[in-house]
């Protein structure tokens, strides 16, 4: 939330600064990419309330999540406005700074939301099925950013306009010059997603005991002393 605040602050000093909104929707996206974390801990409360097992509200939360998981990461993909449309801008660095800012803040979120998942699929099933999840869930994310950037969709689309979906998948489909550079996006971002996730599940894990002699040497771990 403090981070979040923060990102909105500066948003808004931009604004103020320069007199121009073209980076309000960095306001909008941090709002999307907060609503899979609410998903997470409702699904998180409805699965402990069920006594972990499998009902419609559980199974309803969690596509909801799913569905709207990949808005946590995507304002990584708004770096593109600093080589488009905005090009010209005198203030490179700063928008540089400031999408930066909310896309850290975006995809922290976003592995909050699917740390809680993870969870509750590991009680449920286990915790390699845990990991198999976390890894299908990278992929997925992947597949629903590209979506949202290449191909313009929502995640409300899905039930707002199903047939623009159905025919930008059919255009697609027969562009067979686009499937090296998507499929090359997809791989890459979900290994991104992947590996920075289990760098951040490592560091959160830390053994109590390196955490207490880090502490205890005034920053410095045990083995440099």
């Amino acid at each position: 939330m403090f981070a979040s605040a923060v990102s909105v602050t500066l948003v808004m000093g931009r604004i103020v600064w320069t007199w121009n909104h073209r980076y309000a929707f960095l306001i909008w996206n941090l709002f999307l990419a907060w609503l899979p974390l609410i998903f997470a801990l409702l699904a998180r409360e409805a699965s402990r309330r069920s006594g972990l097992r499998i009902n419609w509200r559980l199974f309803g939360l969690a596509g909801a999540w799913l569905l709207f998981f990949p808005n946590a990461p995507y304002i990584f993909t708004d770096l593109i406005h600093l080589t488009t449309r905005f090009q010209a801008s005198h203030h490179y660095w700063v928008d540089l700074t400031l999408i930066l800012h909310c896309a850290l803040t975006g995809l922290v979120l976003g592995f909050v939301s699917l740390c809680l998942m993870q969870s509750v699929v590991t009680s449920m099933f286990g915790r390699v099925t845990g990991w198999l999840f976390v890894a299908a869930a990278a992929g997925l994310c992947s597949v629903g950013i590209y979506l949202g950037r290449f191909l313009r969709f929502n995640s409300w689309d899905v039930f707002l306009r199903p047939g623009k979906i159905y025919r930008g998948l059919d255009a697609w489909a027969d562009n067979r010059l686009a499937h090296g550079s998507s499929l090359a996006f997809l791989v890459l971002f979900a290994a991104f997603m992947f590996i920075a996730y289990v760098m951040l599940y490592a560091l959160t894990h830390l053994p109590a005991s390196t955490q207490w002699s880090i502490e205890s040497n005034g920053g410095k771990p045990a083995e440099a002393l």
